[in-house]
């Protein structure tokens, strides 16, 4: 099992969220965050003052998923999250050790 970690704009969550339902990924955690990376924010007007907006808000979204399945919830994920542009966010996958569904104590990939 691998948990697949991403930053995404906040437009593009539905776009992830129905690529994702439709390779086979069946739940998803969404968390609004602020960062930056090679964007480095920007600069706004806000009452005719100016300012520089270093964190620019972004969300979270991670999900479990089983080895034969993270290629393709990669590729899915990638392809709805993009608009080519800088700031499209990033990708990480880490390795699951264990997973327990707390309701009926199922193992592993049973429990996603």
């Amino acid at each position: 099992m691998k948990l697949i970690t991403a930053i995404i704009r906040p437009f593009k969550l539905d776009d992830v969220r129905g690529a994702l339902t439709e390779v086979g990924v069946s739940g998803i955690t969404v968390t609004e965050v602020k960062g930056f990376g090679r964007q480095k924010g920007h600069t706004e007007l806000y009452r005719g003052a100016e300012y520089v907006v270093d964190f620019l808000p972004k969300l979270k979204i991670e999900c479990a998923v089983p080895e034969p399945l993270l290629e393709r919830a990669l590729e899915a994920l990638q392809n709805a999250a993009g608009t080519g542009k800088v700031g499209d966010g990033k990708i990480f996958v880490t390795p699951i050790e264990q997973a327990i569904r707390i309701r009926t104590g199922e193992l592993g990939a049973d429990a996603l």
